[in-house]
């Protein structure tokens, strides 16, 4: 009989070695990749596609970039998705992968999952909470073999794989429509400054233009749908604001981050246009959502953005979270103004026909409300600490 393995494969170096590998010390007659298109660059998706052509037994190039935006990246909008305080963007693109490897694996017939994450990172655990809700087993090579980056260069070439990764720069990069993440190499000391060429989305904010921009975001529902004036689908929006943003040098992050395993691991990302619209869709809800519904929106978005890192998207408390932030998002309508300026993204206007505000009622000028009226208020705010601190001096 056949064994056919299922491999999620991105066409750098962990998953190109993996497809010898999964025949040599696995057994698999049959390697079928498959890469899944959520926005990385057109060469690497033609690359990775012409590449496991080439070195595996069946290939699989799906374009899941609509997918992703509407499915993935607009609830990361509504639920202002941050953990430890940066972009979330490679944990939710991992379940999608994940979900079209078992499609082609429930129509190849194939007898299990592999992919080329270590057992150190989060991807593992991302990959295998959606593989592990099929009967297959999963092989990870690079975890079962304790493998480290310098070894798989030297397996590559011994087995002519064509791979980017060098030992002068074994950046590991990752790269969606949402984000770009960096690591790996130098940058796993905490004290190394990142040279400026780990950067493909950010200009130098030193060198970004000396005339600030600002760019206007409409948004539906929560959702962005035009940007500066016109109406664009989410991924031309997303795609479009990126050079804007990254011209300005906004949305780079270093950070000291915690794994799910609970190791600490540098990390470096690139996030230009989820900058722009996390900065402004937040700001967006606190004119249009009332004071109780934000305070406890924070422990939603915080609890929801937790649960995306770990990629528990079927997660039943995942799914009832979406349903309390949609609800909220029917309110979430209007325009925001950001202005981009060496690195820094400032909302300087907003608009709105839903928003809880009345100029009239707030104006020092205005005069629909009594002033007088606010005196019982007073008399009655505090007043438990006032009981207190005359009790305390006695």
């Amino acid at each position: 009989m056949v064994k056919k393995v299922v491999l999620a494969y991105s066409g750098g170096l962990d998953t190109s070695v993996c497809i010898p590998l999964l025949k040599e010390n696995y057994g698999f007659d049959k390697v079928i990749t498959v890469t899944v298109d959520v926005g990385q660059p057109p060469e690497e998706i033609e690359t990775a596609t012409k590449k496991a052509k080439l070195i595996s037994d069946k290939h699989y190039t799906i374009d899941a970039k609509d997918e992703f935006v509407s499915d993935y990246i607009f609830p990361m909008i509504k639920a202002n998705a941050m953990y430890e305080g940066y972009v979330i963007g490679t944990s939710m693109a991992r379940p999608l992968i994940a979900k079209k490897c078992v499609e082609v694996a429930k129509k190849e017939k194939a007898d299990a999952f592999g992919h080329g994450c270590t057992g150190k990172g989060n991807d593992q655990l991302r990959f295998e909470a959606v593989f592990r809700q099929t009967d297959l087993p999963v092989v990870a090579p690079m975890r079962e073999m304790n493998l480290t980056r310098e070894w798989e260069i030297e397996y590559a070439k011994k087995h002519k794989i064509p791979v980017a990764a060098t030992k002068a720069k074994p950046w590991s990069v990752d790269e969606n429509i949402w984000s770009r993440s960096i690591e790996g190499g130098k940058l796993e000391d905490p004290a190394f400054i990142p040279p400026e060429d780990i950067y493909e989305w950010t200009q130098d904010p030193l060198k970004a233009p000396e005339k600030p921009e600002i760019v206007s975001i409409g948004f539906s529902k929560g959702v962005p749908v035009s940007l500066n004036g016109k109406k664009m689908g989410g991924v031309a929006l997303i795609q479009a604001l990126h050079k804007i943003a990254g011209k300005h040098g906004v949305g780079r992050t270093d950070m000291m981050e915690d794994r799910v395993l609970g190791l600490k691991a540098r990390e470096n990302y690139e996030h230009p246009a989820a900058t722009v619209l996390l900065t402004a869709h937040k700001d967006l809800e606190k004119f249009c959502l009332t004071r109780a519904e934000l305070k406890f929106k924070e422990g939603v978005d915080s609890a929801w953005a937790e649960l995306g890192y770990m990629g528990l998207v079927d997660e039943p408390l995942f799914h009832d979270l979406n349903a309390f932030i949609d609800l909220t998002q029917e309110r979430v309508n209007g325009t925001v103004k950001v202005k981009l300026y060496k690195g820094s993204c400032m909302v300087v206007a907003r608009e709105s026909k839903t928003a809880l505000y009345s100029e009239e009622l707030v104006s020092f000028d205005g005069k629909s409300l009594d002033q007088k009226d606010a005196e019982g208020y007073c008399k009655f705010h505090g007043f438990q600490a006032r009981l207190y601190n005359k009790l305390a001096k006695k």
